[in-house]
């Protein structure tokens, strides 16, 4: 039920992103969610990806740092208040929330939400008690 999240440390620079991403396309790698946090000289850009470890391997080998993190993903209503559902679960469990990222799908009736948190098991173990879908790898697999 984790899936895996490729963090890479880049310079706050011009073109920066359009050489990794031409990197992921020319290693075959599919992108489809992705947030990027920055401050004046550096930034982290954080993706979910075809196969992570393929695209640490390859940003690697261009010089730049990089890891793979598990995260949660979870599939909320996408109607008003559906995120507020999850995130209240989270917050009555004394689970905090260190970053957190939204991705479209083709469902008009689901939204996907990427979540960090220091428990993941704790907050999966919850969200699940409060009838909230968890994503697993093979639900991800059926988006790219």
């Amino acid at each position: 039920m984790l899936i895996k999240q490729i963090s890479i440390f880049i310079e706050n620079k011009s073109g920066r992103l359009a050489e990794i991403t031409k990197l992921f396309g020319e290693k075959g790698v599919n992108i489809l969610a992705l947030s990027i946090a920055d401050t004046t000289d550096f930034g982290i850009l954080r993706l979910i990806v075809s196969d992570a470890d393929k695209a640490e391997k390859a940003v690697k080998e261009s010089g730049l740092t990089a890891k793979v993190t598990e995260v949660i993903g979870v599939s909320i209503s996408h109607t008003p208040g559906g995120l507020a559902k999850a995130l209240s679960v989270l917050h009555q469990n004394g689970i905090s929330i260190e970053y957190m990222y939204a991705f479209a799908t083709r469902s008009e009736q689901d939204a996907m939400v990427i979540l960090r948190v220091k428990d993941n098991f704790a907050a999966i173990k919850h969200l699940t008690d409060a009838g909230i879908s968890i994503l697993r790898k093979e639900d991800l697999a059926e988006l790219f």
